[in-house]
């Protein structure tokens, strides 16, 4: 989910730790409690951090360790002593450590029902998991939050039932997207006219509930790119992926093996100049005003030897831009 919704999610669970008589009991421990679980609704995040190393860096880290198993009993514990520190050992650390812990699996849990995904069953299993179930940005949820926290805020409901109420509108919520999202899957075979059973399909969430884009690949390899409005499937482009040599020496960079690490819906294309070859990676999940901006350029000479890379979300006009500045 986006930063925001972390945030919002963060301040509701300190809300339903009303319903925990130790915390309800003492206003320090719910300040507590509320410093622990917006810290651990926003904890995993940190491998933004990863920025700084570049986009490549970032692409391949952000969601991955910082969402795994052993992340999540490490940032429940940091926060958790972080805590006892500042409140000099005073608080029931059970209790707090809990509701922290409970912020941090509900983040993770959370980043798995959009496209994105997370890397969440490491160190067992690497694989992305993304089940493009809802958008990163969700209306229903956020507003949802917002109202419930106001109405805390104000006094208005007593927090120990409103938000116990909430968490269980959005349980159902979360229920209703799974099943509409499989039924869409499902729904596609039979409106797509040249569906072939060897066609394979993904539903991708957008902020409407009626709207999903759509990405089908075929055997031979070849994407479809579209959407589905209601009952009505309409086919936007398709993209077929060069086997030109250079994209097999493209993947021998570490920027593209980090686009290529973390997305299994990327597509090649190449293109030939005097001074070489420009071999660009697209992610069709994503289209944008018929581009496809979250990409893995690379240019090489006649030898194959890198000029220039890029990794990242960009338009058309700053990526040519970016990479004249890596290449001069």
């Amino acid at each position: 989910m986006d930063t925001g919704t972390h945030l919002v999610m963060g301040i509701g669970l300190a809300g339903l730790a009303t319903i925990d008589p130790v915390v309800a009991a003492s206003p320090a421990v719910q300040t507590a409690v509320l410093l622990g679980t917006v810290a651990g609704s926003q904890a995993p995040d940190l491998d933004n951090l990863f920025r700084l190393k570049g986009n490549a860096s970032y692409i391949r880290n952000h969601r991955g360790m910082s969402h795994s198993i052993p992340a999540i009993l490490l940032w429940t514990v940091a926060i958790t002593v972080l805590l006892q520190l500042f409140y000099r050992g005073s608080l029931p650390w059970l209790h707090i450590g809990s509701w922290v812990l409970l912020a941090v699996v509900v983040h993770v849990f959370t980043d798995l029902f959009n496209a994105y995904g997370t890397q969440a069953m490491r160190p067992f299993n690497e694989k992305w998991i993304s089940w493009n179930i809802i958008h990163i940005f969700d209306p229903i949820i956020f507003t949802t939050h917002l109202i419930a926290i106001l109405l805390w805020a104000t006094g208005l409901v007593n927090p120990a039932v409103l938000f116990p109420v909430m968490y269980l509108f959005l349980v159902v919520y979360f229920v209703w997207r799974t099943y509409a999202a499989k039924s869409t899957v499902n729904r596609l075979k039979k409106l797509d006219a040249s569906h072939r059973p060897s066609d394979t399909y993904i539903a991708i969430p957008t902020i409407s509930m009626s709207i999903w884009n759509i990405v089908k690949q075929s055997e031979d390899g070849t994407f479809y790119v579209g959407n589905l409005r209601s009952n009505t499937l309409k086919w936007l482009d398709k993209v077929r992926c060069s086997s030109h040599p250079a994209v097999a020496k493209s993947k021998n960079d570490p920027a593209i093996r980090s686009f290529l690490y973390f997305t299994s819906f990327a597509c090649s294309d190449v293109k030939e100049h005097s001074w070489g070859y420009e071999v660009r990676w697209s992610d069709v999940r994503y289209r944008h005003r018929k581009q496809y901006p979250f990409v893995a350029v690379l240019l090489m000479n006649k030898q194959f030897e890198t000029v220039g890379s890029y990794v990242g979300w960009l338009s058309e006009e700053r990526l040519m831009k970016r990479l004249r500045m890596d290449t001069y």
